[in-house]
């Protein structure tokens, strides 16, 4: 088996684009999921910059861990190092992680720590600046609030519980949690119907 795990905490959890051969539950400890990253670009703009997710320090993070095979162990830290690190404000870094699976076995795995001292941490902000910032910022990758909330319903779908998020959640009101929900269902719909339809290609094919 290999020894080579990376541990997702976001987007990366349910969107990885790469090869995984298992991929567990996992705990991080020392670090904890935080909305502390300015976005100037996808999620905002210079004048009204949105905020994303990263890895702080303190506390705990729960995720995943992907066990990737070794020989496509360094094409895809290539991968990840040009999607976390265009602008430097993620840290790759080795950590222990302690898998949730019931073996209680600790790996080191793959991650990315949110580097403060880059221009873009935006640090530990209240609870409702937080709100504030995500209800107004859109970027061309579309509007905060979309991705804040689409995060929080895929860590729900994953049985992750963050109290940090929950706090934010009810900030940012429940009617906006109800329409992300909708949206989320949607896009899940057609991208089921999109691997439909790439298998009767497939089946096509043959």
């Amino acid at each position: 088996m290999s020894d080579c795990w990376v541990f997702g905490y976001g987007s990366l959890m349910w969107r990885p684009g790469f090869k995984f051969q298992d991929v567990v539950p996992a705990r991080l400890e020392g670090a904890h999921r935080s909305l502390c990253v300015y976005s100037v670009n996808h999620r905002g703009t210079r004048r009204f910059p949105g905020l994303v997710f990263g890895l702080d320090i303190s506390g705990s993070c729960d995720g995943l861990a992907f066990q990737v095979p070794e020989d496509l162990w360094q094409a895809t830290t290539a991968y990840l190092r040009a999607r976390e690190q265009v602008t430097r404000v993620y840290n790759h870094a080795m950590k222990p992680i302690v898998l949730l699976d019931g073996s209680g076995k600790t790996v080191k795995a793959l991650t990315y720590l949110v580097n403060r001292r880059h221009q873009q941490y935006a640090g530990c902000l209240p609870i409702s600046l937080q709100a504030d910032i995500v209800r107004r910022a859109r970027g061309k990758s579309g509007r905060n609030m979309d991705y804040v909330l689409n995060t929080i319903l895929h860590l729900r779908e994953l049985g992750i519980r963050d109290v940090r998020l929950k706090r934010l959640t009810l900030a940012l009101g429940s009617r906006h949690l109800f329409s992300a929900r909708r949206s989320l269902k949607s896009e899940d719909k057609d991208r089921q119907l999109s691997q439909r339809r790439d298998y009767v290609e497939e089946i096509g094919n043959d």
